[in-house]
């Protein structure tokens, strides 16, 4: 017979709060990343594993070989220091700073119309983003597009972590000179998550997080220490609860004492762990405005098999959820079950030029807003309005 005691499950299937525990965090990221284990690397500089993509390159005519580093990247990705550089990742540096153009014109479109993007983890206006560059770019100027993204070492570290049928996506990011450090986090998708948010989800999940994407950076200008490099923690990927660990200060202080940090020059890229702890460093140069394209990787497999009218079905729903809380036919637990199996419960993807993160890590969703609605019990018109408001923020 199944048993209705209130027994807490056991802790290592949901994590909380309190199981972020610090001396376990440094016995996890106290690690020497040692250069025979990575036999393609050509040096380990603060425990980051360095890689010479002239080398790299030239292993394009071996499969067997080209096979043995893809590995090599993901194990450093998944087990080792979690974030590995590749210098001179680009090659043609004529299309590097063509594409460069493209995106000062851009931002400076951005500045003449009066528009201030939202950025995750600065206020609006202290720098520059470009959100969905990959799209505008690819309209813009297509051969340059071509060009930049035929480089074969994105396609390879993107298939070492995500296979084939990975879904590119980028956001440039400019710190401008004064531009201060970003806090130490992790990155998409729970890192975009409250604590209360990550504790809901088990942590399978957590780990499973780590595996749906991965982040790179392209430097389109040289970025000595001074610029505010990303500062990284080697290891960090590895701590199990870390999704809820880089939400509390003592995590944080750690990162600030111990985080490390590399100049790149341009043409250089770095990819790394969305589970890494890492930070853009804080910018102290007088004049570097400390360009990088922001490569976010996605697995294919984060999607649903049919295509559902989500935005439809949560109008033709939501009289009904009225009229049934209404009459006492459905309590607040079985509303919020109805709402979740209609409408849209992610945030992502959407078109952050018009649905912008201000405010928070994410938009409202479909299902938050329509929750709103039913709580402060909205006419339907201006529910559909709402609906309406939102799939036009969406569109890109």
């Amino acid at each position: 017979m199944p048993t209705t005691d209130a027994a807490a499950p056991p802790s290592p299937f949901w994590l909380a709060s309190e199981h972020c525990d610090l001396q376990d965090f440094i016995a996890t990221v106290s690690l020497c990343t040692a250069l025979a284990d990575y036999p393609h690397a050509s040096a380990v500089e603060e425990n980051i594993l360095v890689y010479d993509c002239d080398r790299v390159r030239a292993l394009a005519g071996n499969p067997v070989a080209l096979r043995a580093l893809q590995a090599e990247w993901g194990q450093a990705l998944m087990d080792g220091p979690g974030v590995i550089v590749l210098q001179r990742a680009v090659a043609d540096m004529d299309t590097l700073e063509q594409v460069s153009g493209v995106f000062r014109a851009l931002i400076a479109e951005q500045h003449a119309s009066g528009q201030a993007a939202g950025d995750h983890f600065a206020k609006a206006g202290a720098n520059d983003r470009i959100w969905n560059v990959q799209q505008k770019l690819c309209l813009r100027a297509p051969e340059a597009f071509a060009r930049y993204y035929a480089n074969p070492v994105f396609a390879w570290i993107a298939e070492a972590w995500l296979g084939p049928a990975y879904q590119m996506t980028a956001q440039v990011n400019v710190v401008n000179p004064g531009g201060v450090a970003q806090a130490p986090h992790r990155d998409y998708h729970l890192g975009f998550q409250s604590a209360a948010s990550c504790a809901a989800y088990p942590a399978p999940v957590h780990q499973m997080s780590a595996l749906l994407t991965l982040q790179g950076a392209v430097a389109h200008c040289d970025m000595p220490l001074a610029s505010g490099p990303t500062l990284y923690l080697p290891g960090s990927q590895r701590y199990r609860a870390g999704f809820l660990a880089w939400q509390q200060r003592p995590f944080r202080d750690y990162f600030a004492r111990h985080c490390v940090q590399l100049p790149l020059s341009k043409g250089d890229a770095v990819f790394f762990n969305p589970a890494l702890f890492h930070a853009a460093g804080h910018n102290r140069s007088p004049d570097i405005r400390r360009m990088a394209n922001l490569l976010q990787v996605s697995s294919p497999f984060g999607r649903a098999m049919e295509a559902l009218d989500r935005k439809a079905m949560s109008a033709a729903l939501y009289p009904t959820l009225q009229a049934l809380r209404a009459q006492g036919a459905l309590n607040d637990a079985g509303v919020r079950h109805a709402v979740a199996a209609c409408a849209e419960g992610y945030a992502f993807p959407s078109n952050l030029d018009r649905d912008q993160p201000i405010g928070g890590m994410a938009p409202p969703t479909q299902q938050q807003i329509m929750h709103a609605a039913l709580a402060q019990d909205w006419p339907a018109a201006r529910f559909l309005d709402a609906l309406d408001s939102h799939a036009w923020r969406q569109q890109a």
